[in-house]
């Protein structure tokens, strides 16, 4: 039997890693669009943690861990579905459609009929997240939902942060332009 790690990176990996689970799985989640395939994701990427803990330089403990999801993601969605990995290289389109600004979120629902256009909403949004090109997906979630700055983005797609800016501001009008469209709640 293989001798385990010591005990000091068991726990080193269970204060590094542990407590950045749940943004590990979310990033893992929007990256793969299902949720079977993010606990795949972040098992592996947790293994390949585990064996790197000992690489860990005590700076950024979740840019580090979601850096490893997000390669863990890609291998897997290579090797699952090669199609998705697409990338948006002529983006000059985008920027010349015009876009309309508009508020996106609402107050807090405060009767059935509002709940339930508010749920519609969510489920709009989460399906228009879903369908921009990976790139700008994985900015738009590491900013809005995980909370990371432009230059931990930009430390963990390992890009420029002008690069960072550009992806975020795209994929916000994206949705933008892709909600815009789209009619609430199924009216005509």
């Amino acid at each position: 039997m293989a001798s385990l790690k010591s005990e000091d990176d068991q726990a080193r990996f269970a204060s590094v890693v542990l407590p950045h689970l749940a943004d590990a799985y979310a990033l893992a989640r929007w990256l793969t669009g299902d949720r079977a395939d993010a606990e795949d994701v972040v098992q592996e990427a947790c293994l390949r943690a585990f064996r790197g803990i000992g690489g860990f330089a005590g700076v950024n403990a979740r840019a580090w861990v979601l850096t490893i999801v997000r390669h863990a993601a890609y291998t897997w969605l290579g090797k699952n579905r090669s199609a998705s990995l697409v990338m948006v290289d002529d983006l000059e389109t985008l920027e010349q459609k015009q876009s309309s600004a508009g508020a996106a979120f609402e107050q807090a629902p405060q009767t059935p009929e509002a709940e339930l256009i508010a749920k519609a909403d969510a489920r709009r949004l989460e399906a228009a997240i879903a369908e921009l090109p990976v790139p700008f997906r994985e900015t738009l979630v590491l900013r809005d939902v995980q909370g990371l700055d432009y230059r931990e983005i930009s430390e963990v797609t390992k890009v420029p942060i002008g690069t960072v800016m550009s992806r975020l501001a795209r994929a916000r009008r994206r949705l933008i332009e892709r909600i815009g469209t789209d009619k609430p709640g199924g009216a005509p």
